[in-house]
């Protein structure tokens, strides 16, 4: 096993993990830019994007479900979704393991409006250059993955 291939000293892992969020947030920032220039083709903010593709992904699901998956309020979830259902994307249903807490799912239109945005992100997303491999997207993805199951886990405070 090279230098390389060998996991990392916390102290050292902490200094390059920094260098990943030091990243993250301007990309985070410049893609949620990018989805809101197309709001005014689908009409969907950021939030409203990521509550669709989180029922596309998983179905029908609560508010509160929503917000812990996403690591957000559900109050901001709560708005997302209304606004969601405004433009007839999303429609509560009754929720049978829980009387008080409805389910949300996506309309048909919701289904549309969600692959539109993803199709365009993938035009996006082709135009990456630096003849990055599946090894290398694996492997950020996994240090992403755990970064968000670290912190979701630990108290920082």
């Amino acid at each position: 096993m090279t230098d390389t291939e060998k996991p990392l000293p916390p102290d050292e892992l902490g200094r390059r993990l920094t260098e990943v969020f030091d990243l993250v947030g301007p990309l985070y920032r410049t893609a949620a830019r990018k989805v809101e220039l197309g709001e005014a083709v689908e009409g969907a903010s950021a939030g409203v994007r990521a509550v669709l593709n989180l029922l596309r992904q998983n179905g029908p699901m609560t508010v509160p479900q929503m917000g812990r998956a996403q690591a957000l309020s559900r109050q901001f979830v709560q708005r997302m979704v209304n606004d969601a259902a405004g433009r007839g994307w999303v429609e509560t249903i009754p929720n049978p393991a829980h009387q008080r807490s409805s389910l949300i799912r996506l309309t048909e239109a919701g289904r549309a409006t969600i692959t539109a945005v993803l199709a365009r992100e993938h035009t996006l997303n082709r135009q990456v250059g630096g003849g990055l491999t599946d090894a290398e997207v694996r492997a950020c993805v996994r240090v992403l993955t755990e970064m968000v199951r670290t912190f979701d886990h630990v108290d920082l405070g």
